[in-house]
């Protein structure tokens, strides 16, 4: 059967996709980020997931404002690179997971969570920039990718709690898929960060630092965070950490914090970053 073996979380700043695809890794003002991902490059090379369920959020990509479903299950074949308005990024295609994907939308909306389906979308630099971030720069992506996006940019968000108690019911249905599949679970976005308003360029490293502290050793109190929470202590785009939620509910109550990871500034956010592995 499937089983989900680890769970990961990471920022997904779009100007870490640019470093990266212009060649500037080395360069000083980035190499401390990228030298921060070392471990994880290792690391999943010698896990190799046939499958991540990467748990991310549109940028106004695949969704406009005329339609911004709260929960968003890619159950396509393939998923292609956005254009965000600068050219697509040079990565390769995301090769999708189908099977597992529609097992997991079943499971999940018999399970009394609500939602959309989609077969056909392109996928911006909150799902590519934290595969460039763990695999590199292949040729083609070394596992398939099952796309889940979250609306964290128009109001009203899911809160913290229900996003906790999703990740649950997403790894009750990947246990319950027969094929033997290592399967992780990725949360992205975050951490602290604002982009607009008197408070733009906010970041708050003791409120990320308390977050990766709870999220590991107390999920379930942390998910009953309320909303007004984030946006008070971690700015208005600090919301995306509700992601992060996902990925831990669908992790065993204990586990084994292999890496982690947290640095300031990278253009105008922190980046936070954690390998969990259920014991």
């Amino acid at each position: 059967m499937a089983r989900v073996t680890a769970g990961v979380s990471t920022s997904h700043v779009p100007a870490i996709g640019a470093a990266i695809d212009n060649g500037k890794t080395r360069d000083p003002y980035w190499q401390p980020l990228f030298a921060g991902y070392e471990f994880s490059r290792r690391w999943i090379k010698q896990e190799q997931p046939d499958v991540v369920f990467l748990v991310y959020n549109d940028h106004a990509s695949a969704f406009s404002l005329d339609l911004v479903p709260t929960f968003a299950i890619g159950c396509g074949e393939q998923f292609a690179s956005a254009d965000e308005g600068w050219g697509a990024r040079p990565v390769p295609p995301v090769r999708g997971h189908p099977e597992l994907a529609a097992h997991i939308a079943q499971s999940v909306i018999q399970d009394d969570f609500d939602l959309t389906v989609v077969n056909r979308m392109d996928v911006d630099h909150g799902l590519t920039v934290p595969m460039s971030l763990l695999f590199g720069q292949p040729r083609a992506w070394p596992c398939r990718v099952i796309p889940f996006a979250v609306n964290v940019v128009l109001y009203p968000p899911p809160s913290g709690r229900r996003c906790y108690l999703l990740g649950q019911a997403i790894r009750r249905a990947i246990d319950s898929f027969d094929d033997d599949l290592n399967v992780q679970v990725w949360g992205t976005g975050g951490m602290s960060h604002q982009l607009q308003g008197p408070r733009a360029g906010l970041i708050n490293q003791d409120f990320d630092r308390d977050f990766l502290e709870r999220i590991v050793t107390a999920p379930d109190e942390l998910s009953r965070m309320p909303h007004i929470d984030y946006v008070r202590e971690a700015g208005s785009e600090g919301i995306e950490l509700v992601m992060w939620l996902i990925m831990r509910g669908a992790l065993n109550d204990k586990v084994t914090q292999k890496h982690r990871f947290y640095h300031v500034p990278a253009s105008n956010t922190a980046v936070g970053h954690l390998i969990l592995e259920n014991r």
